[in-house]
């Protein structure tokens, strides 16, 4: 039996998702807890392979296990007592055994959050930045973003992914009073795509790149001529979508 399971989790002190030799990760934990719950050697397959530091309010993971009964407010409970105070589990999802959390996801959103204030109780979630910005034109820079779908300029050097285009739906700021939050909805994202944007919109916002600059780089696909790669800390993981003819339950409105 397949099932997906949505969890949250604080980046700060893991080595991103994925699995290595001599490094804490998320995938890690997760599968070494599950293990121990369900008295069989579990393997997950995440939706996605957030970095260092990076956080999830919503990440959803793919597991397979024999067992054709598992309760789900049972599971929930007895793994958030083993998992550290840092990973909750907050669903489990029963999906058909073809489903896959990355490959049949239909889109993800990240949110990149900035401070201009210092806030030390939030300081591990946030980029603090106090150079004043122009808002309206990282706006304008965003919706450049959007007409675009090649985003070498973006992705990590020497990468072997097949391919660099993404479809973008939606790229824009929302401001508060002491900062702002940057929210992009993409079917696919580059590795570190997300923090390299958001460090060029900065620059722009700073006045040091304009709107034609971000045309040139974006067609240039060169990743030296893109912005500054943003730290880790503020950015979040919040939503991934799946079609719903994944779901083997009627009760599920498109996750």
């Amino acid at each position: 039996m397949r099932y997906f399971i949505e969890l949250s989790y604080d980046g700060t002190s893991f080595h991103g998702w994925q699995r290595q030799n001599n490094a804490i990760t998320i995938q890690q934990t997760l599968e070494e807890a599950m293990t121990i719950v369900l008295k069989e050697s579990i393997s997950v397959f995440g939706a996605g392979r957030t970095d260092t530091g990076v956080h999830a309010k919503k990440m959803i993971a793919h597991f397979d296990i024999n067992d054709f009964n598992l309760e789900e407010f049972d599971f929930i409970f007895k793994i958030n007592r083993l998992l550290p105070k840092s990973i909750v589990v907050n669903n489990l999802i029963r999906v058909n055994n073809e489903a896959h959390a990355r490959f049949d996801a239909i889109s993800r959103t990240y949110y990149y959050y900035i401070s201009q204030v210092k806030e030390p109780f939030k300081f591990p979630f946030y980029y603090y930045f106090k150079e004043k910005l122009d808002w309206n034109l990282m706006n304008q820079a965003s919706k450049v973003i959007i007409d675009h779908s090649d985003f070498e300029c973006f992705s990590k050097s020497n990468t072997d992914v097949k391919t660099f285009n993404c479809k973008i739906d939606s790229a824009f700021w929302e401001t508060y009073d002491n900062g702002g939050v940057f929210k992009i909805t993409s079917n696919r994202f580059l590795r570190n795509m997300v923090r390299a944007i958001v460090g060029t919109l900065i620059e722009i916002g700073l006045r040091k790149k304009g709107l034609k600059d971000l045309k040139e780089i974006l067609e240039s696909r060169k990743r030296s001529n893109a912005g500054y790669s943003v730290p880790a800390n503020g950015l979040f993981l919040t939503e991934i979508k799946y079609p719903q003819s994944i779901y083997l339950t009627n009760d599920i409105n498109q996750r």
